[in-house]
């Protein structure tokens, strides 16, 4: 029996292919999956189905991802569940500011539509703290050397005394 056939994930999105891809992305890898087409939805599996993490959609009809969160967060059966933020709207007016405020309220990893498979497996296997696939380990490593060169770039072009201000900020007050 693998590690991840023990594994459990609730993927909560409303819109059924993305459902289908991400439980098919899961399942690939041997991830036991339950789905909920929304956040009241979701609360009933949760009732019944306690999984160990828990894929969740930010834009939803009904009770969106922003107000599953909290109703996470306010179970003490639910509170430590990881939640990997899957969404298609981080940047505009829909969705940003519900992730700004759920990445200020500990839901840290987020994935932005549309999603690799592989980058969401290796996000699901981070968050639970497992290794990840042995044929996606080196994929994650590209991952970070993209993500270096991205940031390189950005760094390149950005405001020197900008930068300095930013990192002042976020040091300690004493």
């Amino acid at each position: 029996m693998s590690v991840y056939s023990t594994k459990k994930i609730l993927v909560v999105d409303d819109e059924h292919d993305v459902r289908a891809y991400l439980k098919s992305a899961l399942e690939d890898y041997g991830f036991v999956v339950i789905t909920a087409s929304d956040g009241f939805e979701a609360l009933e599996v949760l009732k019944s189905n306690i999984p160990d993490l828990i894929s969740l959609d930010l834009v939803m009809p009904r009770h969106s991802g922003i107000k599953l969160f909290h109703d996470l967060r306010k179970n003490k059966q639910w509170l430590n569940i990881p939640v990997l933020i899957v969404t298609g709207h981080a940047r505009d007016d829909l969705g940003k500011s519900d992730l700004d405020t759920l990445i200020m309220q500990g839901a840290g990893i987020y994935l932005e539509k549309p999603v690799k498979p592989d980058n969401y497996v290796l996000k699901v296997c981070q968050l639970l703290n497992i290794e990840p696939p042995e044929d996606l380990k080196n994929h994650q490593e590209e991952n970070v050397d993209d993500l270096k060169d991205k940031l390189t770039k950005s760094l390149a072009g950005a405001d020197t005394e900008a930068l300095k201000r930013a990192l002042d900020a976020l040091k300690p007050k004493n």
